[in-house]
């Protein structure tokens, strides 16, 4: 990207052309609106998505209240986590190794 770019059309129009995206959840990605807009978009496109848990459980993702949001966007979130959820990925555990 460009400076001057809009950062919402780039990222959009990256993930409307991919075919799949490898989205690498944290124990702080749920706290991110960008991140969450990015896999409600993967989700909504129907790409297939590659989930890497990496210290945290596909269980402990969801929305926090303090993400700053409208209602429509906390489901469209929330539905876009549930099916990362109950998708096969790989997990990393960075204390292990």
């Amino acid at each position: 990207m460009k400076s001057g770019d809009k950062l919402f059309e780039k990222i959009d129009g990256a993930i409307h052309g991919c075919k799949i995206g490898v989205v690498v959840f944290s124990p702080n990605y749920c706290k991110s609106y960008f991140c969450l807009h990015e896999l409600a978009l993967f989700t909504e496109s129907k790409k297939k998505v590659i989930p890497i848990f990496c210290d945290i459980k596909p269980s402990q993702l969801r929305v926090p209240s303090k993400v700053v949001c409208e209602e429509n966007e906390h489901q469209r979130f929330s539905w876009a986590l549930e099916e990362a959820k109950h998708t096969v990925g790989l997990s990393f555990n960075s204390f292990k190794g």
